[in-house]
């Protein structure tokens, strides 16, 4: 069997490993991706049997989806807790890599839970549409500040017919309304992207029985009940969740506030810390138990 530690970085890997049969202890540093992946793949091509160790890190995605593909063993690591077993302060990408497979030979090595495709898949749904909310908002807070300097204070009612068609009626110098024409352009083409996402949320939702459940809960609508299943669902059950629920408003990594009227503002607000595209989306400090 080849035991590697990987020290990965997004343009190259250094790498120390095993070969648990002859002991033999190799390094080298491999670029990204040609290199490292004839590497790989040709320990595949000689059916042998290989466990990759590395720390929690983003912009892995395409290498986590190669060991899958060749059917290799990956061990992702608490980037933190693999800090902390550092004796020495000189800190090289050799050492970094010397230091993961000592661990993992040593049977000390922090490993952490990481999602299944599928949950990381629909993480990227909700992500998505956190963005585009974002983006949204902040089209519709320069179009209020055009209306509030042309003396139109209507609030949410700007977004109904009567307040859009004042806002197009204004007479503004030629760079200021080709901004307006923009800004609403962009409005109107956001507005059914969104939409769009929220019904796929929907959808996602009716396929899990846990999210329905916690559904049931009074101020928890579809967003943040999927959001919580995909954060939890390696780490507690679907009973512990509705406890938490029931009597807080900020759980796992979720924040929800109170329902507002209309497109303006966003009715559940998602801490994405756990959405983000590296170790937060992908990976958890839990312990690696599936929820039932």
């Amino acid at each position: 069997m080849i035991i590697i530690g990987a020290d990965y970085h997004p343009a190259f890997q250094q790498i120390a490993f095993v070969d648990t049969e002859t002991g033999e202890l190799q390094e080298r540093r491999l670029q990204h991706r040609e290199e490292a992946e004839k590497f790989y793949r040709d320990l595949r091509a000689q059916e042998m049997k290989v466990r990759v160790g590395m720390e929690a890190s983003g912009h892995a995605r395409w290498f986590e989806r190669l060991l899958d593909e060749l059917q290799f063993e990956l061990w992702i690591g608490d980037a933190a807790e693999i800090r902390t077993k550092r004796v020495r302060k000189q800190k090289t990408d050799r050492q970094d890599a010397q230091l993961i497979l000592q661990l993992m030979l040593e049977g000390r090595f922090p490993q952490i839970w990481v999602p299944s495709w599928e949950n990381r898949d629909l993480r990227q749904l909700l992500w998505h549409r956190h963005r585009m909310v974002q983006a949204r908002t902040r089209i519709m807070n320069q179009l209020q500040a055009v209306a509030l300097n042309e003396g139109l204070h209507c609030k949410k009612r700007l977004w109904r017919e009567a307040g859009r068609e004042q806002l197009e009626s204004f007479r503004l110098a030629p760079w200021a309304s080709q901004r307006r024409r923009d800004l609403l352009e962009l409005l109107d083409r956001l507005n059914p992207t969104i939409a769009e996402l929220s019904q796929a949320i929907e959808q996602e939702v009716e396929k899990c029985p846990e999210a329905q459940r916690l559904r049931t809960h009074p101020g928890v609508g579809s967003l943040t009940a999927l959001a919580f299943v995909l954060r939890e669902s390696g780490s507690v059950s679907v009973w512990q969740a509705d406890r938490q629920l029931s009597g807080v408003g900020a759980v796992g990594g979720l924040q929800w506030e109170s329902a507002t009227a209309g497109p303006y503002h966003e009715t559940r607000q998602l801490s994405v810390a756990f959405l983000v595209s590296g170790s937060g989306p992908s990976h958890s400090t839990q312990p690696p138990r599936m929820a039932q």
